[in-house]
């Protein structure tokens, strides 16, 4: 296992990107980090992200980008968010896909590596992040009634693929059984060698060899990508002209997407009425009437999993769609990426950042963190000039936990003036979630067999509702368990049905390793407590 599988998918996003007309910088830095993210777990990952990229060994320099990574294991990029509305960038979050399941080859493949990756390589995809419904018209083929593959194009490219995909995940899972430990690989005197980061891949699939399926012309190679040369048309053929760009969202587009999410009723009540707001406002500046100033900023305030992050992207988007913003893209950042090491830096870090948020969103998570010191001081100084340099074609919203983040803003006059409105995200109801969980195992293509959904509603009735508790991330991180139970499961199956790969069952949601709580029968009551050191005791 090197980091060939990796260098040929980075080579392939860069071609992708390309054509895209994105930067080729940011293009990189996207699949470097979410390539770290995907394949943390696995020991000794870190070895082949260096190959892969040509730099000598680091675990912190992997362990650093696996941190920026993380928070796209279950949402697009900014730039995969920008490819879906672009005709030239449907390649750009495929090959981003790729990224991801080239990562999980990296290191020793663990059962547990695979789920995470294949949301994660999902969520790149058109329409896959967002917590939503599943909807009534459309619902997701369950176990008794898959999808007809022989009517869907969809399902045979996906029953063509999927033994192959399987086996290969498999027979890499085998093969680091039987290395676990063997530590040649790791190399103790390189910057931070140390195993499993905490993380999750998912391994490349090979494509069928000519023994698995007919040869076809579009067969690709993941280990050697290459772009396919097409044959030139003849000499009284004009060429085929190029596609025609997608049109541009409509505000009514991006508010029914917002309408789709579970649960958020207060939240989209409230984006709503500043969409209505802001776009009378605009509306009277380009007629000439004089009109208040309407701070465009928010503040979200939640806990963590609440759908912060998914309502900051399609704000983005409905404020792009009523002309207040000139892009409509999403940066996520947190204090690191907004800090430097020494004063003065932080002023020229932070402009940076911010920099790439012109005609967008910037979303600080945790903003409050940059209290307390003279370098969180430089960089709220900073914000609030860029805020004002750029007010015409800049958004930002500051997210966190209610308290801190009334602090964060009244401690900073700069600011109280700038962030008027608060949206609060509440907790998801137990129902909510299982709507979560069960939209989230749709759009990774997976069905819910008997007593699975049922399985997951009894362990989410034990989690304790505090600040600690995820919310979708919960719900995202046991399917992702499950998900690689699934696979392992499934280890001795050599021709596994599209039903078998498609259906996570109960007992894929059951963690093997955690302890068993014993509850008492419903018609018996707890017992007594028992008390020591009775007076026959002490005598």
């Amino acid at each position: 296992m090197t980091g060939a599988q990796l260098k040929g998918a980075l080579a392939s996003l860069a071609e992708a990107a390309a054509v895209a007309g994105f930067a080729p910088e940011a293009a990189a830095a996207e699949g470097r980090i979410l390539a770290a993210a995907v394949s943390e777990a696995n020991i000794g990952a870190y070895l082949d992200w260096c190959a892969a990229l040509d730099r000598p060994a680091s675990a912190q320099e992997f362990s650093d980008a696996a941190s920026a990574g993380r928070r796209y294991r279950g949402a697009p990029t900014p730039l995969a968010t920008q490819a879906a509305a672009s005709a030239k960038g449907a390649g750009y979050a495929k090959a981003l896909a790729e990224v991801c399941q080239a990562a999980a080859t990296l290191g020793q493949p663990t059962p547990e590596a695979i789920g995470a990756a294949t949301l994660a390589a999902a969520a790149q995809l058109p329409g896959a992040p967002a917590h939503r419904p599943a909807s009534p018209t459309s619902p997701a083929p369950r176990p008794s009634a898959p999808a007809d593959p022989n009517t869907d194009p969809a399902q045979q490219e996906f029953l063509r693929q999927a033994p192959a995909i399987l086996n290969e995940v498999l027979a890499r899972i085998t093969t680091s059984q039987s290395h676990l430990l063997d530590l040649s690989r790791l190399d103790a005197h390189s910057p931070g060698a140390f195993p499993g980061l905490g993380g999750v891949p998912f391994p490349t699939p090979r494509q069928p060899t000519a023994s698995d399926v007919p040869a076809s012309p579009a067969a690709a190679t993941p280990t050697a990508p290459a772009t396919p040369t097409a044959a030139a048309p003849p000499a009284d053929e004009p060429a085929e002209p190029a596609a025609p760009a997608e049109p541009e969202r409509t505000v009514e587009e991006w508010l029914a997407e917002l309408d789709e999410l579970v649960g958020l009723t207060t939240v989209k009540a409230e984006i709503r009425r500043q969409t209505a707001i802001l776009r009378v406002d605009a509306l009277r500046t380009k007629a000439g009437l004089k009109s208040p100033t309407i701070t465009r900023h928010l503040i979200f305030t939640g806990n963590p999993g609440t759908g912060k992050t998914t309502v900051a992207r399609l704000v983005a988007g409905i404020y792009k769609a009523i002309g207040l913003l000139s892009k409509g893209q999403l940066v996520e950042v947190d204090r690191s990426e907004l800090v430097a090491g020494y004063l003065g830096q932080t002023a020229i870090k932070t402009s940076e950042v911010t920099a790439k948020a012109y005609g967008g969103v910037l979303f600080i998570d945790e903003a409050y963190s940059l209290n307390g010191d003279q370098y969180g001081e430089e960089a709220i100084n900073t914000l609030v000039k860029e805020m004002e340099d750029h007010r015409d074609d800049l958004v930002v919203i500051v997210a966190g936990y209610p308290e801190p983040m009334d602090e964060f803003i009244s401690n900073n006059p700069g600011l109280a003036s700038r962030f008027r409105t608060e949206i609060i995200f509440e907790n998801y109801t137990d129902a909510e979630l299982e709507q979560i969980f069960t939209s989230m195992a749709a759009k990774a293509d997976f069905d819910l067999g008997e007593g699975c959904l049922a399985e997951f509603s009894r362990q989410l009735a034990f989690q304790l509702r505090d600040e600690t508790f995820g919310n979708g991330r919960y719900a995202r991180n046991l399917l992702e368990a499950a998900i690689g139970r699934h696979a392992w499961r499934l280890r001795d199956e050599t021709e596994p049905t599209l039903e078998q790969l498609r259906t996570l069952l109960a007992e894929d949601l059951i963690d093997p390793d955690a302890p068993v709580g014993l509850t008492p029968p419903d018609d018996q009551p707890p017992s007594e407590p028992v008390e020591f050191g009775t007076q026959a005791d002490q005598q």
